[in-house]
């Protein structure tokens, strides 16, 4: 145990920075432009890293090098401990800079709820950029690599269960989930349950089934005609104002539709969701400054969707 009187063993400080930068350039060359010191003195830090270790931190290719398993690991700390390093020190000097904040979120919730409640967190906070990412695009490190270079997620939401080991986790908000449609879809001819087995019901792979939700609402002996199936909810959604037929909707999801009218409910009934949406951090994160404002704003904003506000 380090006692407020006892040295912490702690890898040489410099060597630490060249290995981050090695592993975001994935190249020892590229590293050493952005440190403004020589592709040797790269490599040297590193080699010195690694013998501090006992054990090799890279793989090295002709023209490049990749971490080995313990790398990515210890890159995962590092990543979080510069940052939070680097927004603290602002934070003591009294400066705001330009700063990302990454979320990874899924695509129909991003579509169907975040994006159009972003403006007032970008308003509130104009230091920070905002970048979306879809949560099939980033790796188990937390690692997004695209056509403008790498970046890390600083949170992710998710809907889920709570079931997320060694992530700080906050709940946002259940859901209802209900069918919608186009309003002309069906004439009039919408009146109760039974009527649906007579209508094109569209099929979302990311949702409850509709043999789930009927039985849900006590109409098991409903059996649900075929129709059209969609392997994300905004599909399913757009499929439904469209005209294509009817979908199940969560609520959260399907709130600005109804909202503008380009869906209706055309049945009261609803059904609890399987699961809710949740704001996931790494727990040496969760104190960070932009941590803590996109925290403090979407709780604003899921109370307020909670309650109808």
């Amino acid at each position: 145990m380090v006692t407020p009187h006892s040295p912490r063993r702690l890898p040489p400080l410099n060597a630490v920075r060249a290995f981050e930068a090695a592993a975001r350039h994935g190249n020892f060359t590229r590293a050493a432009d952005e440190l403004s010191v020589t592709q040797g003195a790269v490599s040297h830090q590193v080699r010195s890293l690694e013998e501090w270790f006992g054990f090799p931190l890279f793989e090295r290719h002709k023209r490049e090098v990749r971490l080995t398993q313990k790398g990515e690991t210890y890159l995962t700390f590092v990543r979080a401990m510069l940052n939070e390093l680097h927004s603290v020190t602002q934070m003591v000097r009294g400066k705001t800079t330009e700063e990302s904040l990454c979320i990874s979120v899924p695509e129909s919730f991003a579509v169907n709820w975040l994006i159009g409640r972003l403006g007032s967190f970008t308003e509130r906070h104009p230091e920070l950029t905002v970048r979306l990412t879809s949560q099939n695009q980033i790796d188990d490190q937390g690692k997004v690599v695209g056509e403008e270079g790498t970046h890390w997620v600083d949170l992710r939401i998710r809907y889920g269960r709570a079931k997320w080991p060694g992530l700080r986790v906050l709940k946002l908000f259940d859901e209802q989930v209900f069918p919608v449609c186009h309003p002309d879809y069906g004439a009039g001819q919408l009146r109760e349950l039974g009527d649906l087995s007579h209508h094109a019901l569209i099929h979302d792979d990311m949702q409850m089934s509709w043999v789930s939700w009927l039985r849900s609402v006590g109409a098991e002996h409903i059996a649900p005609p075929h129709g059209p199936a969609f392997s994300h909810s905004h599909m399913a959604l757009q499929a439904a104002a469209a005209g294509l037929g009817i979908a199940l909707a969560r609520s959260a999801l399907a709130h600005d539709h109804l909202k503008s009218g380009a869906l209706v409910r055309p049945f009261d009934m609803s059904a609890p969701a399987e699961h809710g949406y949740y704001l996931l951090c790494q727990e040496r994160m969760a104190n960070l400054p932009k941590i803590q404002a996109f925290k403090t704003w979407v709780l604003e904003q899921a109370s307020a969707f909670s309650t109808g506000s």
